[in-house]
């Protein structure tokens, strides 16, 4: 049980990272868009050896922290729903 209950919470925290690059583009797009439309400078951050980023070097590794994070709660959160308090009821 130990170990289905690792797998469920680290199946949760891969989603929520995997959402926070989706976010993470949403975010991106739309601060270029907003960039161009005013005629702003787009300031563009090197991150992981080639690749370039308009976001502020902040909000691009604190994205995926926070919703690690969440999955993890996430994962403890739902394991409690479906795991035990459904065995509970039944």
């Amino acid at each position: 049980m130990k170990l289905k209950k690792f797998i469920y919470i680290t199946i949760w925290a891969f989603l929520m990272l995997i959402v926070s690059f989706i976010v993470h583009a949403g975010i991106e797009i739309q601060l270029l868009k907003y960039q161009e439309s005013h005629d702003i400078a787009t300031q563009w951050v090197k991150v992981f050896g080639d690749a370039s980023c308009a976001l502020p070097i902040w909000l691009i590794y604190l994205l995926p922290i926070v919703f690690i994070a969440f999955g993890i709660w996430f994962g403890f959160f739902f394991w409690q729903k479906v795991y035990i308090e459904h065995l509970q009821n039944k």
